[in-house]
């Protein structure tokens, strides 16, 4: 791929296939996990599921409990920097 391939590109492919990755993944999750997706004929036949339980349990994923217990910052130690006036004086 050298010859036909600058080296620039390559970071662009990296972003480019991680980013892909991540889309293919996520219309995968969905089709195969969301509930209210109804690929075979007999749940496409009923206009509501329910399915309350699979709903939550789709909804409640595993890393949405792992956030959950964590705090809503995505680099706590720059924050804690940026917003602490006693070196500001």
């Amino acid at each position: 791929m050298g010859r036909w391939v600058r080296p620039e590109v390559y970071p662009l492919m990296a972003a480019m296939t991680f980013v892909s990755g991540m889309c293919i993944f996520s219309l995968t999750r969905h089709v195969l996990r969301d509930p209210d997706v109804r690929i075979n004929k007999a749940n496409r036949g009923t206009a509501i599921l329910e399915n309350e339980e699979e709903g939550e349990k789709y909804a409640q994923h595993g890393l949405r409990k792992f956030l959950r217990t964590r705090p809503p910052e995505v680099m706590p130690a720059i924050n804690r920097f940026f917003s602490d006036t006693s070196h500001h004086e």
